[in-house]
């Protein structure tokens, strides 16, 4: 695990102009490789590669990247771990491979060329985000993992290619493009962050998850090309659907995230685990635990206020299933002061507020440990959202009323306050947090003739972003969306391909990584095992959410492991108490960032109507707290990134 950077321009240069080029790039990621760095150039190429190192497997200087292939063809620096090395390593050095070394880069690197760049991808099981040369081809391939589990972005000028791990690596490049881009920004405030390939600012770029770009010197673009996608075992569920008894699926599911927890257990430095108590986290620290041979530790944040400290669940968990457990006792005061940091510690404007006790959480995992497991990736994988059991109904609904009544019913919702429908809600028994939001958003759902564009909306923080900007225009993700998902006539394989395509990599993933390695910290999520999605998409769509519960195979197996008493609560996420801070202990900070200049000199937000529902929200008429965020994430960002963004 580490970070990365490099460049290729189009006209060869000294070695001393390209290190000292790249070398800046690299310092700027010192965050993500703490325990050292490297650089490599070919001078004739106009090449550079240079990585910062957080050392997990193989922690001597053989480890070390950039690392070159044993023939000296191949150069690469990369960010990630392959949790099948040590089968793939046995298999090279029978036909011949011998290495100097024990660790999963050179194996990845040998597998490169022994075997080629499609066929070594298809057959590594990891995290991963590639930078390789071919130096007899004069190319530079990028390659970011299937689910999109690292990070890669990359900017092209007439004077070449540069790429890093994260924007603040590409900003420490001079040439580097700064304007804020408009349809970016639109999508941001849409869905709190900028969904690949897009990023901020105009012309730098995400690779996507699951692709390979490769570039030649004097291309003007590099050819992409996709190795995987989760769509293809989505279509592949659906037309052929597993036929085996439930039973067999939770042994047989059993057995495959057993398997897929010990490969990812592999670590030459020390490592424990994610525990919230609930399902996927339970289960991940369950298996953990029985396949370490030692007491593993594990891990959980609990805030002093009551009222959302959820840490004595996970301690009973952990009592149960033996681990050594630390509760990390914190308050609201330092998540208030945590949250002033955001938009120092996110790579770009990123506005999942979920990512204020992740960051505490792996600031405070990172004085233990150095590779934590993580449960993400269930709820995509398993159907385990309530918004696919809410979605499901509606499309239910969609076949039996017609669509002007549903559009009346989700217009009457938005009018309604929406503190007053989440005093409903509670009042009814409910246990949901953000229910108003989540009605209202599903209304909106509901109201929709094109069920994917429903549930986009519904993943959205507003209908309309254009009504925050300054500038209209917005990038459309959905059509790719649309295309992507247009084989499934599922509602709910549909539903979980749109979350897999982008909420996971865009937000959820996102959030993880740049908390995780803002400290140097490692997270491994064993259940966005590839192996784990194909296993999830065969089974039939009906049994994912059966009994009306979301991860079904999962709780099924949990139980096996876990008295079920101990994780049957209602799903409450990582969450703050957002609009109530806004109103006071975060006013101070909020303010002079609302304030109408400040808006105005963003450059794209329209601040008339900014104002409008700031003071809605302070006046308790409406919850905003989302879109707010949002803005103020913006605003934040742009105020501390490194040679503070130009706007556009």
């Amino acid at each position: 695990m580490c970070g990365i950077a490099g460049l290729m321009l189009s006209r060869p240069a000294t070695a001393e102009a390209l290190a000292a080029r790249v070398g800046v790039m690299n310092t700027a990621l010192a965050h993500r490789g703490p325990d050292g760095e490297g650089v490599w150039t070919q001078p004739d190429a106009g090449l550079a590669l240079a990585q910062r190192r957080l050392a997990i497997v193989d922690l001597s200087p053989t480890g070390a990247q950039p690392m070159l292939s044993a023939s000296g063809r191949f150069a690469m620096t990369y960010n990630g771990e392959i949790y099948n090395f040590r089968e793939l390593r046995l298999e090279l050095e029978a036909a011949g491979v011998r290495f100097r070394g024990t660790s999963d880069s050179e194996v990845l690197l040998e597998a490169w060329e022994r075997w080629g760049a499609e066929e070594a991808l298809r057959r590594v099981n990891g995290m991963f985000a590639i930078a390789m040369a071919d130096r007899k081809e004069r190319t530079l391939t990028l390659v970011r993992d299937r689910l999109g589990i690292k990070p890669l972005l990359w900017f092209q000028t007439g004077e070449g290619l540069f790429f890093a791990s994260e924007l603040k690596g590409l900003a420490a490049e001079p040439s580097c493009p700064r304007e804020v881009d408009p349809s970016s920004m639109a999508a941001y405030l849409r869905h709190g962050c900028v969904p690949a390939p897009w990023t901020i600012f105009a012309g730098v770029w995400k690779l996507k998850p699951g692709t390979m770009a490769v570039f030649r010197t004097g291309a003007a673009a590099p050819a992409v090309m996709r190795f995987w996608s989760p769509t293809d075992d989505a279509e592949a569920g659906e037309s052929e659907p597993a036929s085996t008894n439930w039973d067999a699926f939770v042994s047989d599911g059993e057995a495959l995230l057993r398997d897929a927890v010990e490969r990812q257990m592999i670590a030459d430095v020390p490592l424990g685990a994610f525990l919230s108590g609930g399902v996927d986290s339970s289960l991940v620290a369950a298996l953990m635990q029985q396949g370490a041979g030692r007491k593993v530790d594990t891990f959980t944040i609990g805030f002093e206020e009551k009222a959302w400290d959820e840490s004595p669940h996970a301690a009973a968990v952990a009592r149960h299933v033996g681990t050594r457990h630390h509760t990390l006792m914190t308050s609201g005061k330092a998540a208030l002061d945590a949250a002033r940091e955001m938009g120092v510690v996110y790579d770009e404007p990123f506005a999942d507020s979920s990512q204020i006790p992740t960051t505490l959480l792996c600031r405070m995992v990172r004085g233990h440990v150095t590779v934590a497991l993580s449960g993400d990736g269930g709820d995509e994988t398993f159907a385990g959202y309530q918004r696919h059991g809410w979605g499901l109904k509606l499309a239910a609904a969609q076949a039996r009323i017609p669509r002007g009544l549903r559009a009346a019913a989700a217009a009457g919702l938005g009018a309604v306050p929406t503190q007053l429908l989440d005093r409903a809600v509670a009042a009814s028994g409910r246990d949901i947090r953000h229910a108003g939001h989540k009605l209202k958003r599903m209304a909106r759902l509901g109201a929709s003739g094109d069920f994917s564009a429903g549930y986009r909306q519904f993943l959205s923080l507003t209908t309309d972003p254009g009504e925050y900007l300054a500038a209209a225009g917005e990038h459309q993700p959905a059509a790719y969306m649309r295309d992507a998902t247009s084989a499934i006539r599922d509602p709910l394989t549909r539903m979980q391909l749109m979350d897999a395509l982008s909420y996971l990599p865009d937000d959820i993933l996102t959030k993880t990584d740049r908390a995780s390695m803002s400290v140097g910290l490692e997270v491994r999520v064993p259940l966005l095992d590839h192996r784990v999605w194909a296993f999830g998409m065969r089974i039939p769509a009906p049994a994912r959410r059966r009994g009306g519960s979301g991860k079904a195979l999962l709780r099924d197996i949990l139980k096996r492991h876990v008295p079920e008493a101990l994780t049957n609560r209602p799903k409450a996420g990582f969450a703050v108490p957002l609009a109530d801070w806004l109103r006071r202990e975060l006013r101070d900070f909020a303010e002079p960032l609302l304030a109408p200049d400040a808006l105005e000199a963003s450059g794209v937000l329209h601040a008339p109507s900014i104002s409008r529902v700031w003071a809605e929200h302070l006046e308790g008429r409406h919850d905003h707290a989302p879109l707010i965020w949002a803005i103020l994430m913006f605003q934040s960002w742009r105020g501390s990134f490194p040679k503070a963004a130009a706007v556009g």
